[in-house]
């Protein structure tokens, strides 16, 4: 069997040195166990420098392994069978969290995460796969989760209005009190000496070493990759339905 369709119950050091090719369980920065049909957790709390790690569409209802990965910022843990919250309280760096498709009856199962001053995006229910949470069904539970969560940015895929206004208008007082202070007579007067602050390719995109970036990289081309393999396949039932048709419509010939 393939990576892609093995099934396993367990996650084992074994599974995640062969998933990702890391020899220490330490390094591993980034997995995705997607679709596997895991519900023990087993040692992925050893990989304690875990950045983002994609669990959905498996069988999980435990999350107490995750509890040590305090470095974590990115978690899908999508289409599971999860109630409890409490054991990711502790991942302090968490950004992204997806629970959508899972067991989360009430507001009382998220107060836990309250503590988690990084959280920005939380995703309960995700309208394109029709997975959702029990708690989605209470009609103001998202202006509930807005006040418990100020520093939320995106809640269920949708950007929050207004939210980040404020840096942008402080950010824009600033760009013109700076303006008003260089423009003399309605225009901007000749500095000689000056230099622009940084070189001339400074804003230029460049590939990082930057683990995330490469990370991002390889997702991206991933992604292109299976869209050029889904064009491909496209293609081919659209001339193979195109000479089927054809065949179909040509008159028939009877030999005399």
């Amino acid at each position: 069997l393939n990576k892609e369709t093995e099934r396993v119950s367990k996650v084992t050091a074994v599974l995640l040195k062969s998933r990702t090719g890391e020899f220490d369980l330490e390094s591993i920065l980034f997995l995705k166990l997607r679709g596997l049909g895991i519900y023990d957790l087993g040692c992925i709390g050893d990989c304690i420098n875990l950045e983002r790690l994609d669990l959905s569409g498996n069988n999980i209802t435990n999350l107490a392994p995750l509890s040590s990965l305090r470095l974590l910022q990115i978690l899908n843990v999508s289409a599971n069978r999860i109630s409890n919250l409490e054991d990711i309280s502790c991942c302090d760096s968490l950004q992204s969290l997806n629970v959508a498709g899972n067991l989360i009856s009430s507001i009382d199962n998220i107060h836990c995460l309250q503590s988690l001053r990084k959280l920005e995006n939380i995703r309960l229910k995700d309208n394109t796969y029709n997975y959702t949470n029990p708690v989605c069904k209470n009609s103001s539970y998202r202006n509930i989760l807005l006040e418990m969560f100020p520093n939320i940015r995106v809640l269920d895929g949708e950007r929050v209005v207004g939210r980040g206004s404020d840096l942008y208008k402080l950010c824009k007082d600033i760009d013109e009190t700076i303006k008003a202070g260089f423009y003399r007579n309605g225009q901007l007067p000749e500095l000689p000496g000056c230099k622009p602050w940084v070189d001339n390719d400074f804003w230029e995109i460049k590939r990082s070493s930057n683990a995330i970036i490469d990370e991002a990289y390889k997702q991206f081309n991933d992604v292109l990759h299976e869209c050029r393999l889904l064009n491909n396949r496209a293609t081919h039932v659209i001339s193979q339905t195109e000479r089927s048709l054809s065949l179909k419509n040509q008159p028939k010939q009877y030999s005399v």
